[in-house]
């Protein structure tokens, strides 16, 4: 019998192989917008800038304000038909957008132009906000055992970091050798891949009976599905959330990590030229080297939480990552700035693969799309805070900084990062400290469990 090439099981392959086309598309699909707003829309433009930074806020926005209520319907919903039901809905925006992209590009004005993109931009987002939470919740499902889940979300991130290493350079070709229809096509082509994929999955969550309100008996008449139902479903996973110590935990750790971390995006293209000594075309090879990082600490991920368990594999990695931050921010060479942050990538990966089994064991089941539903938009908002506040550190309150202490010299950007490694150390302090283990974390309060437990 010719074996088969499984990861972990026959549905959570499929899975991934749906999840794996469609990355490549999703990062064709933004590169492609991004350079054709840049290059053909507002070409030779002054507000071409805002313009391409328009597209990243349409996506922010449809993570902070969609997001939070995705969850609770998510909660409601059968998780593979919501996962359906979003793989259709952005297929088919994505593919309205490749045929008005038939027309000339100035048979519309540039406004209309961007309206179209931005719009589409928020929409598949706001898709995006239903399928990301109805995922973690049918991983539970499919995947089980820290190890496995483990390896299960290094798997993701490995594939994501190798979508935009080959995303990228698709999209230059298609969009200028062939079109921008092109390559909008072959994004909507690989949502159809991943629906075939997952309509294939056999696992079927069921539906769950909606959550009662604080006060009211779990044996009742189950509540209407109106507003005021959805009000009240959308506040008890704030409750829950809030009322347990290992997700709140869970989430101080991620948010302070991002604000440790957040400052490497803005700041690290400044940082290659002034502290690094490079020219600016060599930045491209910072990128390569953080996406091999992260393949690495992705594919090593399961086998770490297997060996020391998620809860000490995520303050272990934690400890680690801001010891090497602080390490990279007194690099003066290119090639030791390379090698520090491929190292620094690793343990930082290994760090969002240990908390994804951490997050499955602390939701129960009727709670998992609002867990995820505060989880994700509250990180996403303080990774955009630290990016804009240390931006505005660099160019404004630490612009003047220089000195020296000991004969070490330090600037504003290399302080910037010494100091993020330091918080990143001391969330790892945190960690080791604050959280509990994972056997009962997850439970909510007994007036909060549905009446079938």
């Amino acid at each position: 019998m010719t074996p088969r090439l499984t990861l972990i099981n026959r549905d959570y392959t499929r899975l991934w192989f749906g999840q794996a086309v469609s990355s490549v598309g999703d990062a064709v699909f933004s590169t492609t917008l991004v350079l054709w707003v840049a290059t053909v829309l507002a070409k030779d433009e002054t507000w071409a800038p805002v313009a391409v930074s328009g597209v990243l806020m349409a996506s922010s926005a449809a993570v902070l304000v969609i997001g939070p209520l995705a969850g609770v319907f998510v909660d409601r919903w059968d998780k593979r038909g919501t996962m359906l039901l979003s793989e259709a809905v952005r297929g088919g925006l994505v593919a309205l957008l490749t045929v008005v992209s038939l027309l000339p590009v100035d048979a519309l004005p540039a406004g209309v132009w961007l309206g179209l993109v931005y719009a589409t931009v928020l929409l598949l987002h706001a898709a995006g906000q239903f399928f990301s939470p109805a995922r973690f919740a049918i991983l539970a499902d499919l995947v089980t055992g820290d190890a496995d889940r483990a390896r299960a979300a290094g798997i993701a991130q490995a594939t994501g970091e190798t979508a935009w290493i080959i995303g990228p350079p698709l999209a230059a070709p298609l969009l200028f050798t062939a079109g921008l229809q092109w390559a909008l096509l072959f994004n909507a082509l690989s949502y159809a891949v991943s629906y075939v994929a997952i309509r294939s999955i056999g696992v079927r969550t069921p539906t769950p009976a909606p959550t009662p309100a604080d006060g009211e008996d779990s044996t009742s008449k189950p509540a209407g599905r109106g507003k005021g139902a959805l009000g009240r479903e959308f506040m008890d996973g704030l409750r829950f959330f809030a009322r347990s110590r290992f997700l709140v935990a869970l989430l101080l750790l991620a948010v302070i990590g991002q604000f440790g971390i957040g400052a490497l995006s803005t700041l690290n293209v400044f940082f290659t030229t002034d502290n690094l000594h490079a020219d600016a075309h060599l930045y491209g090879y910072i990128g390569m080297a953080m996406g091999v990082g992260g393949i690495t600490g992705a594919l090593c991920a399961g086998r770490v939480v297997q060996w020391f368990g998620a809860r000490r594999s995520t303050w272990i990695s934690l400890l680690v990552s801001g010891v090497l931050l602080v390490a990279y921010s007194r690099q003066s060479s290119f090639l030791g700035g390379i090698a520090l942050l491929f190292v620094f990538t690793v343990p930082l990966t290994v760090l969002n693969t240990a908390m994804a089994p951490l997050l499955l064991a602390a939701a129960p089941p009727e709670y998992r799309g609002r867990v995820m539903a505060v989880f994700y938009p509250v990180t996403k908002l303080a990774s955009m805070l630290s990016a804009v506040l240390s931006g505005w550190l660099a160019g404004s309150v630490l612009h003047d900084l220089a000195g020296s202490v000991g004969g070490i010299r330090f600037g504003p950007i290399d302080t910037i990062f010494a100091v993020s490694g330091l918080i990143v150390v001391l969330s790892g302090v945190y960690a080791w400290i604050a959280l509990p283990g994972t056997e009962k974390a997850g439970r909510p309060p007994h007036h909060e469990r549905r009446s079938s437990e």
